[in-house]
């Protein structure tokens, strides 16, 4: 079977708790030794590799699934999803547990996550019938230990036989610089990452100079996002700074992977760095709408409707 795109990343059963935990200096503050009450409780399937091949999906991409589950319930529900999605699974299954996160939302909705890795770490690359991975692209979610060995070494498959890959570490990964991914970001094609984890790869410096080092690391096309406040990429020719619109999140957990699978999902349809900002905008626009990572994924007609009636403002400059 041939795929437009095999994602291989983290697969979790989230679990979200809406409370009304205050928050001071950038942090919410949990009272020792008392009981707090939780306003709402919900399930989800989540992790970057799972939520962006919900995604590619929904966009109208073959996509298959790379990841490491247990042999538990938590795992059929993961599978299940899937199949839901219309996403082949091409991982495997162990003894470990499957992952696990629990997202704690503050009043004002900002939240923290506590993640348990699982069998997300131990994925092997002799555990993956190379001869399935058929695909034009790769996308790299943040993944450790073993796992994350095994995709620098379908990054190096992947240069050998002119795959395409996308990459969207996370600040755990980032945070240890550059060395640490240095094996998959030098074939990487495009780039995908938000302004804190681009300081950790390559310091804080004035926008130009940040794309300039990122892309001596080896990416075509960079995307720095920044939240609420938009997101800027380079493609070595031109700077394309955006601004979101205006609109009040309910939920934030699976916005930059909607986000991410957006934008490289623009570029392989359409091969152009505005029209992928205004997929992975839209895709995030609509997510955070709606509680849950896979929830409120938009088709590609339904972007391509509001590419034409809201665009994202898109303002460009030279490199």
């Amino acid at each position: 079977m041939k795929f437009d795109v095999i994602t291989v990343g983290s697969a979790v059963i989230d679990s979200f708790l809406e409370t009304e935990l205050e928050e001071e200096h950038g942090k919410i503050y949990f009272p020792i030794g008392t009981k707090i009450l939780v306003k709402e409780l919900w399930f989800s399937t989540g992790g970057g590799g799972t939520n962006t091949a919900a995604s590619f999906s929904t966009l109208g991409l073959k996509t298959g699934y790379i990841g490491k589950l247990g042999k538990d319930e938590n795992a059929n529900i993961i599978l299940n999803e899937l199949k839901k999605f219309k996403v082949s699974f091409l991982g495997s299954q162990g003894t470990t547990p499957t992952g696990y996160s629990t997202i704690i939302d503050s009043k004002k909705l900002h939240r923290t996550v506590l993640t348990y890795k699982g069998a997300n770490d131990s994925l092997a690359i002799n555990e993956l019938k190379l001869k399935n991975l058929n695909t034009h692209w790769f996308y790299f979610s943040a993944m450790l230990n073993n796992s994350l060995k095994t995709q620098e070494k379908l990054a190096l498959i992947s240069k050998k036989i002119n795959l395409k890959i996308a990459y969207n570490p996370s600040s755990y990964l980032t945070r240890k610089g550059p060395n640490l991914i240095k094996n998959i970001i030098k074939y990487t094609n495009i780039l995908v990452l938000n302004n804190e984890e681009a300081e950790h790869l390559v310091g804080k410096n004035p926008l130009l100079i940040t794309f300039k080092k990122l892309h001596s690391l080896g990416p075509e096309i960079i995307c720095i996002t920044y939240g609420e406040k938009g997101n800027k990429a380079s493609d070595k020719k031109n700077i394309f700074i955006s601004k979101p619109h205006n609109i009040k999140p309910k939920e934030r957990t699976g916005a930059g992977d909607a986000f991410a699978s957006g934008f490289v999902t623009g570029v392989i349809y359409h091969n152009n760095i505005e029209k992928a900002i205004q997929f992975g905008s839209l895709n995030a626009e609509s997510v955070i709408q709606i509680p849950g990572a896979k929830n409120g994924l938009l088709t590609k007609s339904q972007i391509e409707k509001q590419m034409k009636t809201n665009p994202v403002k898109i303002e460009v400059k030279k490199f």
